[in-house]
């Protein structure tokens, strides 16, 4: 199981004066003024059992680099031989809808795509963007998109080293208790579907004296 996205517009600020580090009683001190050295864009698959992370860096998001990230993937083992391959994405223009799906069984006749509608949240690949953008983004302090890109494999590689599984607090069993416990209430407050009929008439206006 993969999940996947597209970590978009990752800037190359190359700041006026050096980033100082934080010291004692002193934050750290980033200086406001920048040079701008381009943006790219950081697609990563993230397999949820193994916690390994696969990538690459694309001038722009799109189907053409989102199918490279997946062919990045599919042609090695284990996903190659798997009887089937899930890939969980969200509904971006990169691999949107029915269409989506079709291209990719297409490529790759093992591989089944998921979309997570209004619940993107739920894909596991935006906690390891989460942890890039603290880690290794942050504060954003690159001469250029060289740089940028270099910082990113080598967390890879560290963060595919020694990373774990991310173990979701939130259960299977938890949830089932949750959906319980909304229909046991649905059916307690019927009314509160529904709002209650109104067949009285309003009250006529008083007439001036």
């Amino acid at each position: 199981m993969l999940s996947s996205d597209e970590k978009t517009s990752i800037q190359a600020r190359c700041r006026c004066h050096p980033t100082l580090p934080p010291g004692a009683a002193r934050t750290m001190r980033v200086n406001h003024e920048y040079q701008r050295g381009g943006a790219l864009a950081y697609l990563a698959a993230y397999d949820v059992h193994q916690a390994r992370v696969f990538s690459h860096c694309s001038p722009k998001t799109g189907i053409a680099p989102f199918i490279t990230l997946v062919e990045q993937v599919m042609t090695q083992e284990p996903y190659a031989s798997a009887k089937r391959v899930f890939w969980i994405v969200d509904n971006g223009s990169s691999h949107r809808g029915q269409a989506a799906i079709d291209r990719l069984a297409k490529r790759f006749p093992n591989a089944v795509m998921i979309h997570t509608v209004h619940a993107s949240w739920l894909n596991q690949v935006e906690i390891f963007f989460s942890i890039v953008q603290r880690k290794v983004v942050t504060p954003n302090d690159f001469t250029s998109l060289d740089q940028v890109e270099d910082r990113l494999t080598a967390f890879e590689q560290r963060y595919n080293a020694t990373a774990r599984p991310f173990r979701w607090k939130f259960t299977p069993a938890d949830l089932e208790d949750l959906l319980a416990r909304i229909e046991r209430h649905e059916q307690k407050e019927p009314n509160l579907q529904q709002p209650p009929d109104c067949d009285h008439q309003p009250a006529a206006p008083a007439l001036a004296a």
